[in-house]
């Protein structure tokens, strides 16, 4: 996979998996560990824009009527389900 190549989330999060288990090992050399390192730093970034990006579109699919996810506290706006009034 070549630096331009922008994997998507669950195989970058794959490739996460296996860089963790490379260095976990401790069989590698000092510059392959860096090596592994600086990429698993950036595929972590990845997977967290990704994961932020999915919160977003989570949060605006349920807003309520005046737009607010979350109440005077900070916290998620919780409900029950109405179906009746989700109609």
């Amino acid at each position: 996979m070549t630096e331009t190549t922008t994997p998507a989330f669950e195989q970058a999060l794959a490739q996460l998996e296996e860089i963790v288990r490379k260095l976990e090992g401790g069989d590698l050399a000092l510059e392959e560990s860096l090596r592994l390192y600086e990429e698993g730093v950036r595929l972590s970034g990845l997977c967290h824009a990704r994961l932020e990006e999915a919160q977003g579109r989570i949060e605006a699919l349920v807003k309520d009527a005046r737009g607010a996810v979350t109440d005077a506290q900070g916290k998620p706006r919780t409900r029950p389900f109405d179906p009746e009034a989700e109609g």
